[in-house]
């Protein structure tokens, strides 16, 4: 079985961290629990995944497993490679997240098969319990849900399904923090912590600046001279928007609220108005264009 997060991505270890990202949510998508419930070894196959991407995504631990400072698990080897560049002692790097100190494994080595208390036993008491190493995961989501804030459903890694509350206003690039849902400690220490990274995907009908939205719609010209009501996809669902007698192509008019749902700063929809004929070879209105020009 493949173990090295490189060959399980299909990278080279130059590969930059965008291209980590992609490889990522590319295998993520196709192997998914959600879509093959009853398959275990796509569900496994996922989990070898998210693993890979915990340890590559981190920049810290990336650089300690292409050191031999950890494995793909990310817990630590105890010591640096022999033949590595500055592999002395004094000079050695530990993870710190996920895995008890390696002088835990030194007082175990030096003092194994002697009586006496448990040196790991002593240093834990002085050190306080050690956390289990967080989680990394990537979550896809629609500006609506950015908009409006959501609930969804994420499966973790070795986990059951979770509930993941993702707040209105939130963006591209933002990481969300679950208390206590990454990998457990083998030594008695707290949980650690799965942090979800957010990617809001592109909007085809709104474009976001800050908390406002702002998007086009086609008005006809009727509407344009003598006013009225026209519906507009909010993302909340359809509103009726009031149209001013005398509007004109490039009018921008605005729905109140109707923007991200922030509880202090709360966004606007701008809606900009463009005129589109009806029938532009309509007959009665070139015949009405003709008289008034004479």
């Amino acid at each position: 079985m493949i173990t090295d997060p490189y060959k399980i991505l299909g990278l080279d270890r130059s590969a930059s961290q965008s291209e980590i990202k992609r490889a990522y949510r590319r295998q993520a998508k196709a192997l998914h629990p959600d879509q093959h419930p009853d398959d275990a070894s796509k569900v496994d196959a996922f989990k070898r995944l998210s693993a890979a991407y915990a340890i590559l995504s981190d920049e810290t631990k990336r650089g300690q497993y292409d050191r031999g400072e950890i494995d793909a698990n990310g817990e630590p080897v105890g010591f640096a490679h022999a033949g590595h560049p500055g592999a002395g002692f004094g000079q050695r790097r530990y993870s710190q997240s996920g895995s008890a100190s390696p002088f835990e494994d030194v007082f175990s080595r030096f003092y194994e098969g002697q009586a006496g208390p448990d040196p790991r036993q002593a240093y834990r008491q002085r050190t306080g319990p050690v956390k289990g190493q967080d989680l990394r995961f990537a979550l896809d989501i629609d500006l609506a849900d950015a908009v409006l804030g959501a609930k969804r459903r994420l499966t973790l890694q070795g986990r059951s399904p979770l509930t993941v509350t993702i707040p209105p206003g939130v963006t591209s690039g933002q990481t969300l923090r679950l208390k206590s849902q990454g990998a457990a400690s083998p030594f008695g220490g707290p949980p650690g912590d799965a942090l979800i990274e957010i990617t809001v995907r592109a909007d085809k009908v709104w474009q976001r600046e800050g908390n406002d939205l702002h998007m086009s719609v086609p008005i006809d010209l009727e509407t344009a001279v003598l006013g009225g009501k026209i519906p507009v996809q909010a993302p909340d669902g359809r509103v009726q928007l009031k149209i001013p007698a005398g509007s004109n192509t490039g009018d921008i008019l605005r729905l109140k609220g109707k923007g991200v749902r922030h509880k202090i700063n709360p966004g606007h929809l701008f809606v900009r108005l463009e005129i589109v004929l009806k029938s532009p070879d309509d007959p009665a209105l070139g015949e009405f264009l003709r008289d008034r020009k004479n």
